[in-house]
């Protein structure tokens, strides 16, 4: 099990993630929260799951659920750094489920609708599940412990 967890969060990356892991978890969080709380102008888990069943993304209220508590904390888990890797996966599928369901058949730009802001997204969710959360994050502080 120690193996296990050290694989998730051992990273080699420096400082440099805690550039990508600030805004993208910020980003993620406030989008989290449009659809689990109503914040940030959002509809609530009501309104985004009438809106995704609309879509064809069903049951509706459940998949706002599960899209709303990934983005909002896989973004938290981001932006502190804990558990980067599986948070970036779930955002990672998150965001191609975004981009094919939704923006695909608008093309790239955001302008019309598009997949542009999915992809930057979906770019840095994987980033960071490649390199992991980097110095500065309780990922690393676990790392260290585990290794005595």
């Amino acid at each position: 099990m120690k193996s296990l967890i050290t694989k998730l969060v051992e990273s080699k990356s420096g400082y440099s993630t805690l550039a990508l892991r600030i805004p993208i978890g910020i980003v993620f969080m406030a989008h989290g929260a449009q659809k689990l709380f109503g914040w940030f102008g959002g509809y609530g888990l009501e309104g985004t799951g009438q809106w995704m069943a609309s879509i064809g993304l069903g049951p509706g209220m459940l998949m706002a659920f599960l899209a709303g508590s990934g983005e909002f904390f896989g973004g938290l888990a981001i932006l502190l750094g804990i558990l980067t890797r599986p948070a970036a996966a779930v955002l990672s599928v998150t965001m191609l489920v975004a981009i094919f369901a939704v923006h695909f058949e608008h093309g790239l730009f955001m302008s019309n609708g598009g997949y542009e802001f999915a992809l930057a997204l979906l770019a840095a969710s994987v980033s960071l599940m490649m390199s992991g959360s980097g110095k500065l994050s309780i990922d690393q502080i676990i790392s260290q412990r585990l290794r005595g």
